[in-house]
């Protein structure tokens, strides 16, 4: 079974909004945009998923505390404290915390606001 096929339902994460702006009065072409700052702690144990992309909500996460598992292309890569990833175009990923405390994330993302 593959890493992608194998992941565990989300569990164990709470999320929560810091800030956003809205980007269309911001810069041109951005209407319907908005740059957005979660916390986002997952605890021992928990899951951030499902697999998902980042196709069209691209962002970078810092890492304030613990280790981030980051499952992503088959192999797994551990990030603590400091920067962590990029999530672009390309990102399929899905997250958890193999430790023993609480992981808290910092993500800034540009997210779709005008949904059809």
């Amino acid at each position: 079974m593959s890493d992608e096929q194998a992941v565990p339902p989300s569990s164990g994460v709470s999320v929560e909004l810091l800030a956003t702006v809205d980007l269309g009065p911001e810069i041109e072409g951005l209407a319907g945009r908005q740059l957005r700052m979660r916390m986002v702690t997952i605890e021992p144990g928990g899951v951030f998923g499902p697999l998902h992309d980042h196709r069209g909500r691209p962002g970078t996460v810092y890492v304030l505390q613990g280790t981030i598992t980051d499952h992503r292309d088959g192999t797994t890569t551990d990030y603590g404290p400091g920067v962590g990833w990029p999530e672009d175009r390309d990102t399929l990923h899905w997250l958890e915390n193999r430790g023993t405390v609480p992981a808290v994330e910092i993500s800034v993302d540009i997210v779709q606001t005008d949904q059809p």
